[in-house]
Order: C-alpha cells, then sequence, then structure tokens
C-alpha cells in the first residue's frame, strides 16, 4: 500500500475501526483484544475511546510477524473463554451474521473458518509470469477471517508452533499441524483484505 492501510479511511472512518466495530456489534462476543504495531498504540486507544467501544478490554504490541502478533494476544486471553476469533483488522466488511454462523460452526465442530470459493479460472506461473499448468478449482477456496476454534485447540496448536519454531500463513495451518479438521463456512457477503489502495474505493462496509 504504501502506506498504512488500518488507519486508511473508507466512508471517513478508519480500515481498523470498521473490523472493532463488527465484533462490537456481535452478541455473542464479550470481549476483544486489539493487537496493534507499538508506533500505533496511542492512536488505537484513542479511536477505541472516540468510537465508544466497550468490548476491547486490551490493546496490546503485536509482533514481527502474524505469527507472533496472534501468540502476544494469546497470552492476554481469560482463563475461561471458550472460543477464540481470530480476524484481519484489514477486512473491514466482514458482518456480525457471518461472525456468528462461523461460531455456531466452530460450537458444533471445534474449528471453522470463514471462505469462499473459488470461481477464477487458476493458472500456474513460472518467475516469469509464463503460464506452466492449469490449477483445478474444484474444491478450492479463499481463506477469510474470522477463524474461529475451542480455546484450548488454538493455545495447542500455537504451543506446537513457538515450540517448534515453525511459521504458518494463517490460524488454520496451524490448527491442522494437530490433524484436528477445520470446517469451512461460505460467506456469500464481500470481504476482501485491503491489500491495494484501489480497494479503498469499496462501498463503506455498514454495521
Amino acid at each position: 500500500m504504501g502506506f498504512d492501510k488500518m488507519f486508511a479511511e473508507i466512508g471517513g472512518q478508519p480500515v481498523i475501526r470498521h473490523s472493532i466495530a463488527a465484533f462490537e456489534n456481535t452478541r455473542a462476543v464479550n470481549d476483544i483484544i486489539v493487537v496493534a504495531r507499538d508506533e500505533r498504540l496511542c492512536d488505537v486507544h484513542s479511536l477505541i475511546k472516540d468510537a465508544g467501544f466497550i468490548k476491547v478490554k486490551k490493546v496490546v504490541k503485536g509482533g514481527d510477524t502474524r505469527r507472533d502478533s496472534v501468540a502476544c494476544a494469546l497470552n492476554h486471553v481469560e482463563d475461561d473463554c471458550s472460543f477464540i476469533s481470530v480476524h484481519d483488522g484489514a477486512r473491514p466488511w466482514i458482518t456480525p451474521g457471518q461472525i456468528e454462523r462461523v461460531l455456531n460452526c466452530a460450537a458444533s465442530n471445534g474449528a471453522a473458518a470463514s471462505a469462499h470459493p473459488l470461481t477464477d479460472t487458476l493458472k500456474r506461473a513460472n518467475k516469469d509470469l509464463r503460464v506452466e499448468e492449469n490449477v483445478s478449482r474444484e474444491g478450492m477456496w479463499g481463506m477469510e477471517t474470522p477463524q474461529i476454534f475451542r480455546a484450548e485447540i488454538l493455545k495447542q496448536a500455537f504451543a506446537k508452533v513457538l515450540t517448534e519454531n515453525l511459521q504458518v500463513s494463517d490460524e488454520v495451518s496451524a490448527v491442522q499441524l494437530l490433524g484436528i479438521p477445520v470446517h469451512l463456512v461460505q460467506n456469500d457477503t464481500m470481504n476482501p483484505k485491503v491489500t491495494f489502495p484501489a480497494d479503498l474505493q469499496f462501498p463503506p462496509p455498514t454495521h
């Protein structure tokens, strides 16, 4: 992006504010922990105060990688927490309804994640961007967040990746290392991760 996308504005509000609002407005969510870069901690505290968010219990400093940032947050989860949801702050279009659906699936199966089926034709290319082969899209899904797990499952998975110093791209990958199946919940609404400046032109979320 070339700038801090979390504080870039969509509809006059920072991206991260929209993301927090979705969880603030989800009835089943009790506590929210926000992970932020060290230099943004004060800004996040101010944003939370100005927005009047009451479910945000802690704002903690993140790590160098997604894995390390999630591990930092897990250290602040209360012992009586039953389910843990991990969400990308850069996905401001998530809805309370989808959060609830993923949580219900996790409650039934232990581990669940929001996702969408891939519909584009897929090609594998080399480093010169020359197409080398076709990739079947049958059974292919694009992973999203939230990714929600029984608390003991996610804690066990992260204990493993930290002890063995394994890098994982998301929490589903960590849980898969335990051999625990993760169920997908199809999201029928837009939930992209803000990646390019043009993404900020999408219609603002409504929470």
